[in-house]
């Protein structure tokens, strides 16, 4: 099947930078969208950003301005650069991607197990 996997998270104070990567592998034919999520403590899981395959992206208004997302198509990874960090970015982060795998008969979303970022002085 399919796994993503995470990386990047951490502690950074208030006004700091991280840079998040995560990387799918396993049975894949091809990736469709992909994109991060997060989920702060009593709060619903939201949409940070996502890009699609030819690179054109969306972002949350919380996001605008202030993070990246990018992918490297040939090594099935995506990217979310996160400058002017604040407190209440802290959450854990979730990779999602739209994969079709080898054999498969229609697109399955995967995600991953999430990475923590906590914004803090």
């Amino acid at each position: 099947q399919v796994q993503l996997g995470e990386s990047g998270g951490g502690l950074v104070q208030p006004g700091g930078s991280l840079k998040l990567s995560c990387a799918a592998s396993g049975s894949i034919s091809s990736i469709g969208y992909m994109g991060w999520f997060r989920q702060a403590p009593g709060k619903e899981r939201e949409l940070v950003a996502r890009i699609v395959h030819g690179g054109s992206a969306d972002y949350a208004d919380s996001a605008k301005g202030r993070f990246t997302i990018s992918r490297d198509n040939a090594k099935n990874t995506v990217y979310l650069e996160m400058n002017s960090l604040r407190p209440e970015d802290t959450a854990v982060y979730y990779c999602n991607a739209d994969v079709w795998v080898r054999y498969g008969r229609a697109w399955q979303a995967y995600w991953g197990q999430g990475t923590q970022v906590t914004v803090s002085s």
